[in-house]
């Protein structure tokens, strides 16, 4: 677990997402020794080089932070796990790329998902959806078996995330307004929207958004409108609330198939929700997901996680280095998911009580 005067003993933790990139560097007691946060790095979004680039950067800073001699590598072990790291060439390249920094004697880099479901779990066990920008959802069996989806977009499937959805909304608003869909209060809320908004200030028609849409002179912001179909779905309009349904039923059937496909269908065993879209709707897809979910598999618990995903990233990285999961990790996360001091999963607690645990058990 590194040299014997535990100056190695870190575990150099990476969340890269799509908007931005949080880096943690811990010691094997669970203590945050510096947290640095920087621009979105995925590889798809800036290229290779430039995502490395940036995590460069912010790992001297962080060793700077931790007052580390500039000679001395950074820890033991680095774990990253990345938006755009969805297929296996992609985490080598992004694993060679980084292990030639030399941060680190060793290097793991996986999907961001995979860290969401460490942040929700004492083992890193179960199924975990993120809904965020985009949705992906990953498995992990007690045996060690993955199960994931590409996740690269609708040419690999998918349906759902909140860049997808406000678009969603805007068409719907669109079709209303110019008679070709239904009436639906997504078009009044829409135009209120937009009419707040800087360049297109006043606008009456949603006709003439979509002119300064196309003109460049408004900026498509999906994630805002987003948050604007879930505003009218709660309160009762007919066509926002089947768009919500419909992404509640994706994301039961994304965790369903992993389940299956991993054996776990008919196990207690966690599925994990996050990602802005589940975490800042107050409940209305979590709790609609367990009760879809429990539908096919009785026994699963669904957890929402609101707790940064760099956390699990450390926390696989700390497994790793058997900080954490080889001394009984299974203290660290309660029943309803909250975070005890207690046994041998002190580091693990310590590390969810810096960050601030968030992890609780979703209705229904």
């Amino acid at each position: 677990m590194g040299s014997g005067d535990g100056v190695m003993e870190r575990v150099l933790a990476i969340d890269g997402g799509n908007s931005k990139t949080d880096m943690a560097l811990v010691d094997v007691e669970g203590q945050v020794l510096a947290r640095v946060l920087g621009p979105g790095a995925s590889p798809q979004g800036v290229g290779l080089q430039r995502s490395v680039e940036v995590f460069e950067g912010m790992a001297r800073e962080a060793a700077r932070l931790a007052g580390l001699p500039d000679d001395e590598p950074i820890a033991v072990h680095t774990a990253a796990y990345l938006a755009g790291a969805d297929f296996p060439r992609e985490e080598e390249a992004l694993r060679d790329a980084i292990s030639a920094r030399g941060w680190s004697g060793t290097t793991v880099v996986g999907n961001d998902t995979f860290a969401l479901l460490r942040a929700g779990t004492a083992d890193g066990v179960g199924v975990a959806v993120v809904c965020g920008a985009g949705i992906n959802c990953v498995g992990v069996a007690p045996d060690g078996r993955t199960h994931r989806f590409p996740a690269v977009g609708r040419i690999s499937g998918d349906w759902g995330g909140g860049e997808h959805l406000g678009s969603e909304a805007l068409w719907l608003a669109v079709r209303a307004e110019d008679g070709r869909g239904e009436p639906t209060a997504l078009m009044d809320a829409v135009i209120a929207h937009y009419a707040h908004y800087g360049p297109v200030l006043g606008v009456g028609t949603l006709a003439e958004v979509v002119e300064r849409l196309h003109f460049g002179e408004a900026v498509f912001d999906p994630h805002a409108l987003c948050r604007v179909l879930f505003e009218v779905a709660a309160g009762g309009d007919a066509v926002a609330r089947a768009v919500v349904d419909r992404l509640v039923e994706e994301i039961v059937v994304l965790a369903r198939v992993s389940l299956t496909r991993l054996g776990l269908l008919g196990e207690a065993v966690d599925v994990v929700l996050g990602g802005g879209v589940v975490t800042g709707t107050g409940g209305v897809v979590s709790e609609a997901v367990g009760v879809g979910l429990r539908v096919f598999a009785p026994r699963v618990r669904v957890r929402v996680v609101d707790v940064p995903p760099v956390v699990g990233a450390a926390l696989l990285g700390l497994d790793a280095v058997g900080a954490v999961g080889a001394v009984g990790a299974s203290d660290a996360v309660g029943a309803s998911g909250g975070a005890s001091g207690g046994g041998s999963g002190r580091a693990e607690a310590r590390l969810r009580a810096a960050y601030g645990m968030a992890v609780e058990a979703a209705a229904g």
